[in-house]
């Protein structure tokens, strides 16, 4: 029998088909998570902004739903959502209160998973997810997020 999560990444992929643009398509994946899964309370996607003659890229939020965050734009060298971004990998954190890379964005939040953006083999972003519990994520989140966030590259492989 299939998981929710399985069941909510048939649905995407689906809905991913007929997005009229990269932006809704995000917007209905964050939409979607937060909505469905109990355990996701905050969830956006944040997209690497090239940075001007000698300043460094940063990732800017873009849709998202949850509570409002002062992290709008974040060095790639900074955080979890950082080091996901640099590394190309998707990072799982248990206990943020105990990894000195976490950016507090809430006193809620206790465990945050985030999964890169790759178009064309390229990190151009991330899906970011919070939750105020702790060892919120198991390895079926994991597939839905790294699901969600190919998602959001093919599509931008396939329109850019």
């Amino acid at each position: 029998m299939p998981t929710s999560q399985q069941k909510l990444a048939e649905e995407l992929t689906k809905l991913a088909e007929a997005a009229p643009s990269a932006e809704d398509l995000m917007s209905i994946i964050v939409g979607r998570l937060q909505g469905r899964l109990g355990h996701f309370d905050w969830v956006g996607f944040y997209m690497i902004e090239k940075g001007g003659l000698g300043e460094e890229p940063v990732l800017v939020l873009g849709p998202y739903v949850g509570a409002v965050t002062q992290h709008t734009r974040i060095p790639l060298n900074q955080g979890i959502c950082g080091a996901a971004a640099s590394f190309g990998q998707t990072v799982i954190v248990d206990d943020v209160k105990s990894d000195p890379r976490y950016l507090a964005c809430s006193l809620e939040t206790r465990s945050e998973i985030v999964a890169p953006v790759f178009v064309n083999g390229k990190v151009v972003g991330e899906l970011d997810i919070d939750s105020h519990t702790p060892a919120a994520f198991n390895e079926d989140d994991r597939r839905l997020v790294e699901h969600c966030a190919s998602l959001v590259g093919g599509y931008l492989e396939k329109t850019t």
